[in-house]
């Protein structure tokens, strides 16, 4: 039935006049393109040009085929032309799980500075897949995962993009406020906010509370960094960040950070991507940048 090459020729013979001139263009023989030509015709039912002599005039039919030629053959033409980029990593979209609440304040000016320098490649950032990224990764939901915890498997490559030390974020009013570590039972009297993250995979209990036997007097959550640190400044509770995005916000809101034990909890914050896509571009491109900023963001 009617096919590319179709709309090829239609589009060709009204540009050039003849059915050899046509040809040419097209890199084919007179005799090829008229048997074509002839076969689609039998299989529509209809005539796409009549003669009138040495001349050729598109039908009624003729005429719609050309209309859908000059329509459709740019839009094919842009399409190869798209997916040549996707290929050579030049054009596309960067879909980015987040697993880490609080390294959403570091991605924004990454991806701001990469939106500038990749502007054919949108970024779509989806903080749904919090410890469920693997999965959204190995389905192609998303891109790239951004993970304090990566769980290395066959297929997956991770990148670590910042190391960073997770501490005890108090009021400057806090009786902690002027110490230099914190034990686990020092917080057993302690409200203690979180991201809504079940506590095994929170480093505060895992590391620090639960191998001592310990847990905080209460424990309540909040998915809003602001709104966490808000109720921290209140000294209503206490909470555990990164040292970097805590004093961030120190000063403005009076803050102090300790030291979770006598050597802290260190921490790095890695990229996943798919193997398969490692040799993308704009893929490598947002991987360097993440490395670049790194010195920044702690």
């Amino acid at each position: 039935m009617l096919e590319r090459i179709h709309l090829a020729i239609v589009r060709e013979v009204e540009r050039q006049g003849s059915l050899t001139a046509a040809a040419e263009v097209l890199c084919l023989t007179q005799s090829a393109l008229s048997h074509s030509m002839r076969k689609l015709e039998h299989q529509l039912g209809t005539d796409i040009w009549r003669r009138e002599g040495r001349s050729l005039h598109l039908t009624q039919a003729g005429q719609y085929v050309l209309a859908v030629a000059q329509k459709v053959l740019p839009q094919l033409a842009q399409a190869e032309e798209r997916l040549q980029q996707f290929a050579q990593g030049e054009r596309g979209t960067l879909r980015i799980g987040m697993e880490c609440h609080p390294c959403y304040q570091w991605l924004l000016p990454v991806a701001q500075r990469y939106l500038a320098a990749w502007p054919d490649v949108d970024v779509d950032v989806r903080q749904k897949f919090q410890f469920g990224g693997m999965g959204a990764l190995f389905g192609h939901e998303i891109d790239m995962l951004v993970t304090p915890d990566p769980l290395h498997k066959p297929g997956v490559h991770f990148e670590p993009v910042f190391d960073y030390e997770l501490v005890l974020v108090v009021s400057q009013a806090h009786p902690l406020a002027g110490a230099r570590q914190v034990k686990p039972r020092q917080l057993a009297d302690e409200v203690l906010y979180t991201y809504p993250v079940p506590t095994d995979r929170l480093d505060i209990f895992t590391q620090f509370l639960m191998p001592a036997g310990m847990a905080p007097k209460r424990h309540k959550t909040l998915e809003t960094t602001d709104i966490l640190l808000q109720m921290v400044a209140s000294n209503r509770g206490v909470t555990a960040l990164p040292r970097w995005l805590a004093q961030a916000h120190a000063r403005k809101l009076k803050l102090a950070t300790v030291r979770l034990g006598p050597k802290g909890i260190a921490k790095q914050i890695h990229l996943g991507v798919r193997e398969a896509d490692l040799h993308i571009g704009y893929v490598q491109a947002f991987m360097a940048l993440a490395q670049n900023s790194s010195a920044a963001a702690p």
